[in-house]
């Protein structure tokens, strides 16, 4: 299972931001953000989306499934 789950750190411990249950013993994956740099990779991860999303050659594709 990948989840993505936001957390901070107070006291030295990750804490998370929401309330799941992990299993003792889960594996999980730590990626440190800088504060200043975070607006930045979210926006930068929107206009990498809006590029692959919202273009006119996936029109073709609507036109195909129009014809059939």
């Amino acid at each position: 299972m990948l989840r993505k789950i936001w957390a901070t750190v107070k006291h030295g411990k990750i804490e998370l931001e929401e309330q799941i249950e992990l299993p003792e013993g889960t594996r999980v994956e730590v990626t440190l953000l800088a504060d200043d740099e975070t607006d930045f990779w979210v926006q930068s991860s929107q206009t990498a989306l809006n590029a692959v999303w919202d273009n006119s050659e996936d029109d073709v594709y609507a036109q195909l499934q129009a014809q059939t």
